[in-house]
């Protein structure tokens, strides 16, 4: 019976199989990356990361910020398979991209003032190639999420960064500055290229546009463009605020424990992202009491999975840290400690997101996004200005628990909501956080080193 259900062709063996090779090729691919970590950390310095962080957050900002939706229209819309539509998607992914590496050029002339950093006035157009790149990569990765058909992806994605990670260790031993880091996220965007292209099936893109499918992914898209521009500061604006409180060097070591620290949440997101949206697509789950029990099967496994990740990290983040990096990083394991514990009560509601978008209803997201971003700003502001790095982590802690009412009533519109899950977790949660501070109790002193660095 095992067998069939993970090798039939149902919606539900679709995603078992789907979830399993994008959570085999996530674990990969991070494990790939902090091995990576582990080797630049001994060839550069904190500051290089400190100065990349920044970089990041300019990219992945104007990559947010310009999102109107392509792949996620794609996965949900009954479209998604047309071929002017598919193609008229990629022409705007084409032309998006080349908007992106001009506001790059335009960028860095601010960046440097801002930051008072003058690498970056050069830097940021050169790291904004990454996105020119990224913008003629193939509609077939999103065809492969929308029939939940991930295995190839999987796997192609895992060779392009073996190759990229490769090309990017030669480049810091050779180099040891932080442009090896920029010129490698180049190559690494043309590998994935290269390799999607050349061994993805399917039919090829061609420029494209139809008036009609530009209308309906405009109109979709729209809201998704809004949406992004609050993920940029949900997920982002820690580090472009904290690039003024922080010393670039003491930066670095934070956004080492960050990413440690998020990879429970990146998993969970890009499982999400890919599975859930087609899922609740095929099964909405208010259309019938067998959907939302398959939705809510789904979703209860989701969220234990990703807390047992947690707060594993959350008990052994420190010693992690100390066992794999250099005494100049070890500072980032309370980081991992402190994060871990701060998006404990974001990871209780985010499949509700997922169950909204699956349903179409970009415009609702938008606006729970918009509270959410509201909130958390404000008080990590807040509580960085006031007591340091220690109140602003409290800060976006409590924004996400003063939020999750809103994230509740927009799931119980589309018929997802489940109280019983929220209860559950909220206490698994609470007493789990409470045992993990009061176990690294003495270690978190060091947040206020970060507070002082300047």
């Amino acid at each position: 019976m095992l067998r069939n259900l993970v090798s039939g062709a149902g919606v539900g063996a679709r995603l078992i199989r789907s979830s399993g090779w994008i959570t085999a090729g996530h674990f990969a691919s991070q494990f790939i990356r902090m091995g990576s970590n582990l080797i630049l950390t001994r060839l550069l310095f904190p500051e290089a990361f400190g100065v990349m962080a920044l970089i990041t957050v300019f990219l992945v900002g104007l990559t947010m910020l310009s999102d109107i939706g392509v792949s996620l229209s794609i996965q949900q819309s009954p479209r998604g398979d047309d071929p002017d539509f598919v193609d008229t998607a990629w022409t705007i992914q084409i032309i998006r991209g080349v908007v992106l590496w001009i506001a790059c050029c335009f960028l860095g002339i601010f960046a440097a003032w801002i930051y008072d950093n003058e690498q970056l006035r050069a830097m940021l157009p050169v790291a904004g190639l990454s996105l020119l790149v990224a913008g003629f990569n193939p509609t077939r990765i999103d065809a492969a999420s929308r029939h939940l058909t991930l295995r190839r992806v999987t796997l192609l994605d895992f060779v392009s960064q073996v190759i990229s990670v490769g090309m990017l260790l030669i480049l810091a031993w050779q180099m040891k500055t932080v442009w090896s880091l920029i010129i490698g996220g180049v190559l690494g965007a043309l590998v994935r290229l290269f390799i999607m292209n050349m061994f993805l099936p399917g039919p090829r893109n061609k420029l494209r546009w139809s008036p009609d499918a530009a209308s309906e992914l405009i109109k979709f898209g729209k809201w998704i463009f809004l949406s992004t521009l609050c993920g940029f500061l949900l997920t982002q604006g820690d580090k472009a605020i904290l690039g003024k409180y922080l010393s670039l060097t003491t930066l670095g070591i934070y956004n080492i424990g960050y990413f440690m620290a998020s990879f429970p949440q990146a998993l969970s997101a890009r499982i999400m992202g890919q599975v859930m949206i087609p899922m609740h697509r095929e099964r909405p789950p208010d259309a019938s009491a067998s959907n939302y029990a398959k939705v809510r099967q789904a979703r209860f496994a989701m969220t234990g999975f990703i807390f047992a990740m947690q707060f594993a990290l959350a008990f052994l983040g420190v010693w992690i840290v100390e066992l794999l990096y250099d005494p100049r990083f070890h500072a980032a394991g309370i980081i991992v400690v402190a994060i871990a514990c701060m998006n404990v009560p974001y990871l209780i509601g985010m499949t509700y997101d997922f169950s909204a978008l699956g349903n179409g209803d970009s415009r609702g997201v938008f606006y729970l996004l918009l509270i959410k971003a509201t909130v958390q700003t404000i008080l990590f502001i807040a509580g960085m200005e006031y007591y340091g790095l220690a109140g602003a982590v409290i800060g976006v802690w409590l924004s996400q628990i003063i939020v999750h009412p809103l994230v509740a009533r927009l799931a119980y519109k589309h018929g997802a909501w489940d109280p019983w899950h929220d209860l559950l977790y909220g206490v698994v949660g609470l007493s789990l956080t409470v045992a993990v501070l009061w176990f690294h109790w003495d270690s978190l002193s060091v947040l206020q080193v970060f507070a002082s660095a300047q």
